[in-house]
């Protein structure tokens, strides 16, 4: 994983590709412009760790290009989760939570993830209060889909359980 210049980032991808994905939909230009500008910018070549469970979740990462894939020790086994893809966030749920990572995420291909710290977070909501707003509410849209997706996991695998043998 390395460091690239964020600057040189908003040269290669456009605002409007950026607000294409769901994280920033409906953010201003210049909230894109200051989260690309003050986050940071990594790219990282397929395999590579993007954290790893147990690491700080003083933060959390929106994909601008390429995959990345979650996944979480259960009982020593390694179970994949889920996969990422351009727009989406991973990492939130920690920063929120207050908690440390609780899996490992790789990126499934090349890629280019932008780092938000709880810092720049902060920031965001007291400058910027009204494109923090929306960020929030994209952030928590993407959350809310999550939920639903793993409850009807959740209510599947227990009807599966329950039901008679064949």
């Amino acid at each position: 994983m390395q460091q690239i210049d964020s600057n040189s980032l908003l040269l290669d991808l456009s605002i409007d590709y950026l607000k294409g994905g769901s994280s920033f939909g409906a953010l201003s230009d210049a909230a894109i412009k200051e989260l690309i500008v003050k986050g940071c910018v990594y790219a990282l070549k397929e395999g590579d760790t993007l954290f790893e469970a147990g690491d700080p979740g003083d933060s959390f990462f929106i994909v601008l290009k390429g995959c990345l894939t979650y996944f979480r020790q259960v009982n020593g086994l390694r179970e994949h989760i889920r996969d990422y893809y351009f727009g989406e966030e991973i990492g939130f749920v920690s920063l929120i939570a207050l908690t440390e990572r609780l899996g490992t995420a790789y990126a499934n291909s090349d890629s280019l993830v932008l780092e938000i710290s709880s810092d720049l977070f902060y920031a965001l909501h007291c400058e910027m209060p009204l494109d923090f707003g929306v960020l929030m509410m994209n952030l928590s849209r993407e959350l809310a889909r999550r939920f639903i997706t793993t409850s009807a996991l959740l209510v599947k695998l227990k009807a599966e359980e329950h039901a008679p043998p064949r």
